[in-house]
């Protein structure tokens, strides 16, 4: 059940990351700052979908990227408290908040012998 559960919370935050390709592209001429950082999250999109299969291989990528969400969060939050961006970015600290809980609470703990995560 555990394992269902991770398998779908990497594919709804996979594809949610690799849907950032669009505003990435969309930005690469007015922002290009955001078109590099978007350009990671899209990357990790593609290597969380890869990690459904076998999540348990994929150890490393899903704690950056759980822990990666909770570094976003922290400065972005910290950011909108001090007024440098829209205090609407806090919707995107929810957001990533919830993937960094989500990924660390399923996360692949062990390989057993049957090749599942325990």
């Amino acid at each position: 059940m555990r394992l269902k559960a991770l398998r779908g919370v990497l594919a709804v935050v996979g594809v949610l990351f690799l849907a950032s390709g669009y505003p990435m592209v969309d930005s690469l001429r007015r922002e290009p700052a955001l078109a590099m950082m978007l350009s990671l999250y899209v990357t990790l999109g593609i290597f969380l979908l890869l990690a459904i299969r076998e999540p348990w291989k994929s150890r490393s990528v899903i704690a950056f990227a759980a822990w990666s969400s909770f570094a976003h969060a922290a400065v972005m939050g910290f950011q909108a408290w001090r007024g440098m961006v829209d205090r609407g970015e806090l919707i995107g600290v929810g957001i990533l908040l919830v993937v960094g809980v989500a990924l660390v609470a399923l996360r692949p703990w062990a390989v057993r012998e049957t090749g599942k995560a325990g």
